[in-house]
């Protein structure tokens, strides 16, 4: 059976591609936030963890707004990115796993999940920064199996349903035939709204009840609805529900290895949060 490490879930903020291309770590405006990776780059050194399963949300690059799955699945064997307009670099390819792929395909149609099966994807920033803060060098010690969750386009799949994704691919993960080693990674948040009357808008408060939720009340979030939501983190914060997925997945409990959280990025409240499962 494969082996379930833990859960990493941080920030993916255009802008931290383009700090990390301009080599910005020990700029003022920057240093508090890279201050955060040590603990995970030496969590990861110690772990060595085989496979991440990457809950993220897709900006356009695979999908738009015409086609825009609730749920999508890679099942590629690489996946690459590509210029989304915002000045990133490009990074090197990411190895897939196509039978971890397959086997939470197989699983989760089987409990009723509708999924968009996609083996040929493309992966955006929200893939691309938090891989490259966990290996700056880019070599991808993992292979990655990604599941885009649409946070773009109304109706948005609720935390509940989020939770309940998370917790099926945990239980897959763990009935997957395998000696592997295996982390999951939610990406996005934490609160942010790009546009509107409340650009600019972050909630701290909201942010560090939500973070230590995870820990010791980790279907907390599940109680608000999706407007709920985007009241209390902004349109775009209510890409926490990655964060929530990948905390589902780690199964009854979890311990707090590390968390980092400053304000702001780039208009943005930025946390990153590791926890080892029990």
């Amino acid at each position: 059976m494969a082996q379930i490490l833990g859960a990493l879930c941080s920030s993916h903020v255009p802008a931290i591609g383009r700090a990390m291309a301009k080599n910005l770590q020990q700029d003022p405006y920057w240093k508090p936030f890279f201050d955060g990776w040590p603990p995970v780059h030496r969590w990861l050194a110690d772990k060595r963890p085989d496979v991440a399963v990457v809950f993220y949300n897709d900006h356009g690059l695979n999908f738009f707004l015409d086609k825009l799955p609730t749920f999508a699945i890679g099942a590629a064997p690489q996946y690459t990115s590509a210029d989304e307009g915002w000045g990133i670099p490009q990074v090197a390819p990411f190895r897939g796993d196509e039978d971890l792929s397959w086997h939470l395909i197989n699983q989760l149609v089987a409990e009723d999940f509708d999924l968009t099966t996609c083996q040929e994807m493309l992966v955006d920033h929200a893939m691309t920064n938090p891989m490259h803060l966990m290996y700056p060098d880019e070599r991808w010690a993992v292979r990655i199996v990604p599941i885009a969750i649409n946070t773009v386009q109304f109706p948005l799949p609720s935390a509940r349903r989020c939770w309940a994704l998370g917790d099926a691919v945990g239980r897959a993960v763990r009935s997957w035939q395998s000696d592997a080693k295996v982390m999951f990674l939610g990406t996005g948040g934490l609160s942010h709204q790009l546009d509107g009357e409340r650009a600019g808008f972050m909630n701290k408060d909201f942010d560090l009840a939500f973070m230590e939720s995870l820990i010791h009340d980790p279907q907390w979030a599940t109680q608000f609805n999706t407007h709920q939501l985007v009241e209390k983190a902004g349109t775009q914060g209510v890409e926490l529900i990655m964060w929530l997925a990948a905390r589902a997945a780690l199964g009854d409990g979890a311990t707090l290895a590390h968390q980092n959280y400053h304000i702001p990025i780039s208009n943005t409240a930025s946390g990153v949060m590791l926890m080892d499962a029990r």
